[in-house]
């Protein structure tokens, strides 16, 4: 819209007020009318578009509750320095169909020697197809991005700028940190105070990914750490120093905190090695970017303007790579509670900050597990409305394939509908604008509404979550099992299913399933354990009512092996005198563990003299081992060993149990 033209005169100004160079803004009086100039201009002064926060939720200016929801399209950050695909299709095409399809934002990967090259005045005639683009002839890359920029905004699309990497390279990415060679941490705070500037007034531009996936592993160098010093490798340290200097010239734009790779278990340290010397890890690993378990202990501070701050993990499945919670059977249930949960679901569940996953996706249709988690993620991300940014429209991402064929014309419908469709805003039927004035589409279009025409009837999206359920009560408990039956919690809408949530003594509370009614047996329980259960409800929108009171029991003592795992001995060694075994624990619960306990009693003639990977007690030639720090979590079906040496004949126990919770 004319009305809010995306590079006034007052941005040249600002620009220049905090002393950063320039490239001259490209209008239609320096070039051919652009898509812009297509819609009606308003009369009326059009409502602003900013965004900012309140708790785990991401509002207007107004306080009307939004959903981002989009994909990536990576090119920028190339050494083409300008989208991929314009060797083939139509750069309005493609927006237009995104929008079309109900994207309502893009995040736009882009590199630190790019933006320092558009400061110096530095711009490249890229390589475009002028066939099939022919409004792009004569434009530089910079001309390029700021007439994508109207088409954005012809067609109702937002637009977030993530820094992929220091250098233009399409590799960059893999580098572990921001700063490379001549780009250093300063340079790379410049590059983003002066895009913020150029663009300070444009409201198309509503968010900062301040640099995409940050990783390394401790022992490397350099490599992304997570604390609360001033070091130049502690990403949350760059992290509030770019969003602090991007907010001092923007203070209404969303910043966008990433994730790291690694992060210290407990009781460790930056300085500890990988292992212990049994081999067991010192770190906490996960995807690159996707680790945010240090903002618990040292959270992001952007002083005055936290309420603009945002954190995004990333996540992908095993066709990227083959991660160890993807090993044996897992589901939903698991990935949350052993991967999402700790690592960055509890960002939202706790109210502490909006979550945007700014790369999820892969290929569908190839892999039974990789459709598994890429449907498990949908739903997550269905259930709570959490913000996101699917990778990606690109055919040519070489391990997850795109939205776009490889003609850079045809959609893959299967994708699109299966996996990013079901998670794109919609409100009764339309998708849903970012932009107060224009619809996803363009002002006439019929499938979609602006974000004013969603709140103009003063209707809501069901936020409000049901009541709590009713205290369990416990029936027919056993060594292994109990019945749980509950009142029902009460929802304007109505109650979907329930969650049934354990937890052992001061163990994580785990949710152990997912019901439609108001009962639930629930086995796979230890003898001689203390449990308390509690129950919430959810409603068709995804609201979480607050747990119900709890119901602790305690299961008599036993087990006598139906303890929701099994234990197999195997010798792997002997010799005259002794031998070396192992025993396999495999969870064959529905549901995760968060410990295990094998027992068994001495053979005539034979002890245990050392073990590793569990932790061993003897009382009268009985054995009770149990899990080790680091591998009491089995998803369900997930196998894990312990290992031993001792005297005598190895033979193999009559009275082997186990029992996990």
């Amino acid at each position: 819209m004319l009305a809010r033209s995306r590079i006034a005169a007052a941005s040249v100004a600002a620009c220049t007020a905090v002393g950063l160079a320039v490239a001259a803004p490209v209008t239609a009086a320096t070039r051919a009318v652009g898509p812009a100039a297509q819609v009606a201009t308003i009369e009326a002064a059009p409502t602003a578009d900013w965004l900012h926060t309140e708790g785990n939720k991401i509002v207007d200016e107004a306080g009307n509750q939004v959903w981002l929801t989009g994909v990536n399209w990576f090119g920028f950050n190339a050494t083409e320095r300008v989208f991929h695909g314009l060797w083939s299709g139509n750069i309005d095409t493609i927006t237009r169909q995104m929008a079309e399809r109900g994207i309502n934002i893009v995040r736009v990967p882009i590199s630190t020697q790019l933006l320092l090259e558009w400061k110096a005045g530095q711009t490249v005639m890229p390589n475009v197809n002028l066939s099939a683009n022919p409004e792009l002839a004569g434009m530089n890359n910079l001309q390029i991005f700021d007439y994508w920029l109207e088409l954005c905004e012809t067609y109702g699309l937002k637009v977030m700028i993530d820094v992929h990497s220091a250098e233009a390279d399409n590799s960059g990415h893999v580098y572990p940190v921001w700063w490379k060679g001549t780009i250093t941490s300063e340079k790379f705070y410049q590059g983003w105070e002066w895009v913020t500037a150029r663009y300070r007034t444009n409201d198309t531009i509503v968010a900062m990914d301040i640099k995409n996936e940050p990783h390394g592993q401790p022992d490397q160098s350099p490599r992304a750490k997570w604390d609360g010093s001033a070091d130049i490798d502690n990403f949350k340290h760059a992290c509030e120093t770019a969003g602090r200097r991007i907010l001092a010239i923007n203070p209404k734009v969303l910043i966008l905190c990433e994730g790291i790779e690694t992060y210290p278990r407990p009781g460790k340290t930056w300085d500890s090695p990988k292992t212990n010397p049994d081999l067991s890890p010192n770190y906490y690993n996960n995807w690159w970017g996707g680790n945010l378990r240090g903002a618990k202990e040292h959270p992001i501070d952007l002083g005055a303007n936290q309420d603009q701050l945002v954190y995004s993990p990333h996540d992908y499945g095993p066709l990227v790579y083959e991660q160890p919670w993807f090993q044996g059977a897992f589901d939903k249930t698991s990935l949350t509670n052993d991967v999402w949960r700790p690592n960055w679901l509890y960002l939202h569940e706790d109210g502490t900050a909006p979550l945007l996953v700014g790369e999820w996706g892969g290929r569908l249709g190839q892999d039974a597990r990789q459709d598994k988690w890429l449907k498990a993620l949908r739903d997550l991300i269905a259930e709570h409305k959490i913000h996101h940014t699917f990778w990606c429209l690109n055919p040519n991402s070489g391990d997850t394939g795109g939205l776009l064929l490889d003609d850079w014309m045809t959609w893959d419908e299967t994708k699109y509908n299966q996996i990013l469709k079901p998670v794109l805003w919609q409100h009764n039927g339309k998708f849903v604008s970012l932009d107060h004035q224009v619809r996803l589409g363009g002002a006439n279009s019929t499938t979609s509404i602006n974000l004013t025409e969603r709140y103009a009837d003063g209707s809501e999206d069901d936020y409000v979550a049901p009541t709590a359920p009713g205290r369990p009560e416990a029936s027919d408990l056993t060594t292994s099992a109990v019945t749980l039956t509950w009142a029902a919690a009460t929802d304007n809408v109505g109650v979907t299913s329930y969650d049934v949530l354990r937890a052992t003594g001061t163990g994580p509370v785990t949710v152990v399933a997912t019901v439609s009614g108001t009962t639930r047996r629930v086995d796979g329980l230890s003898g001689d354990t203390t449990y308390t259960f509690t129950v919430r409800a959810r409603d068709a929108a995804g609201n979480v009512s607050a747990v119900s009171p709890g119901r602790t029991v305690t299961t008599p003592p036993g087990g006598g092996g139906d303890g929701g795992c099994t234990a197999t001995y195997t010798v792997s060694n002997a010799w005259q005198g002794g031998f070396q075994g192992q025993i396999a624990i495999k969870n064959t619960s529905v549901a995760a563990t968060t410990s295990w306990k094998v027992t068994w009693t001495n053979p005539a003639a034979s002890a245990i003299s050392s073990l590793w990977n569990g932790t061993l007690t003897v009382s009268g030639g009985r054995n009770t081992v149990t899990n080790a720090p680091y591998n009491g979590q089995l998803a369900a079906g997930a196998t894990t060993t312990f290992g031993f040496t001792g005297t005598g004949a190895g033979t193999a126990p009559a009275d082997l149990t186990c029992a996990a919770s």
